[in-house]
């Protein structure tokens, strides 16, 4: 009996040494690299009063990391056309070069102490701040992956994605249906291209014509910024009537069939994600209702630690686009 519980309490420490070496934490650099999370916010900063589109294209680059072998700066590596940033399902993510400005201040800095894959997700948190999101700890740690290669990202979530495919996609992931509706919200900021509403507006399956699910008031309004057969490069915003702000407007947006993205469209095709989305907006919401920006950073710290490297895994690589 006693030796079964000290064999049980020895599995037990070696189980949670194995998780802890395995975790992030918060000021991961706090020692080795004390401004690393300034330096970030500061070039973040700057790259933003250059070009307004900055803080969607970085947030949305860091979902894009995480959702292809886990959070560890593989989209980040050019290496020809077999690299995984030049997926289909990548198209149109970038700031590319503003990780890369980053990464170089602390290379000089801090030499080969903090992660491309660090750096991706501190400055989307920097990225949502500049768009009066909330701001909040991120936790750090992660290491560079060693892998880049086109055919993993053959799954990403796509904008014609059924409710299900959607819900199954962030499944394989650990991520819920809640995570679903809070991840899709960061389309409260940013645009898209009519190229990703042709299906939508014009040859929407299985009856043809356009997704019925589009308020009829809306519908001629996004067919004349992308009408049939025009230039598919046009862009538009994704969050109607709130798009440089981050707020819940996209979720009500859904509500009342104003969503621009099908996807975003789709979360309220299923119970669920429905009641997620509606539990926002209810009466008594704004007094005793969950709050849509704390709820929000869970989901983004929670997608934050899919597949992350740590420890002895992957490595700290010396400029953002290649490896060692």
């Amino acid at each position: 009996m006693g030796f079964a519980f000290l064999f049980l309490l020895l599995l037990l420490s070696a189980y949670s040494i194995g998780v802890s070496q395995g975790q992030l934490s918060v000021g991961f650099y706090a020692n080795t690299c004390p401004d690393a999370e300034s330096i970030v916010s500061s070039v973040v900063r700057n790259a933003a009063q250059s070009s307004s589109n900055i803080p969607p294209v970085l947030l949305r680059l860091h979902f894009h990391d995480c959702f292809v072998e886990g959070c560890d700066g593989s989209i980040l590596i050019e290496n020809g056309p077999s690299a995984e940033r030049h997926a289909f399902g990548h198209q149109g993510v970038g700031g590319f070069e503003v990780i890369e400005q980053a990464k170089a201040q602390l290379e000089a800095t801090c030499p080969g102490v903090v992660s491309c894959a660090d750096i991706v997700a501190l400055a989307a948190r920097d990225a949502i701040v500049l768009a009066n999101g909330p701001s909040y700890d991120v936790p750090t740690g992660r290491r560079d992956g060693r892998v880049s290669d086109v055919s993993l990202a053959a799954n990403m979530p796509d904008v014609g994605d059924s409710i299900q495919q959607l819900k199954d996609k962030f499944l394989q992931k650990g991520l819920s249906e809640k995570d679903l509706v809070l991840l899709s919200s960061a389309h409260t900021i940013g645009t898209t291209a009519c190229f990703f509403m042709t299906k939508r507006l014009y040859n929407f399956s299985p009856g043809g014509g356009s997704d019925p699910a589009i308020n009829p008031d809306f519908l001629p309004q996004l067919k004349s910024i992308c009408p049939q057969n025009g230039d598919v490069n046009v862009r538009l915003a994704m969050d109607r009537g709130s798009a440089g702000t981050f707020d819940k407007q996209i979720l009500d947006n859904v509500r009342n069939g104003f969503a621009v993205l099908e996807s975003d469209a789709r979360l309220y095709d299923d119970d669920t994600t429905r009641m997620v989305v509606d539990s926002y907006f209810g009466f008594l919401s704004p007094i005793f209702g969950p709050s849509f920006e704390e709820d929000f950073v869970d989901s983004i710290v929670k997608m934050g630690q899919i597949g992350v490297k740590t420890g002895s895994r992957g490595e700290i690589r010396r400029v953002c686009t290649a490896f060692n």
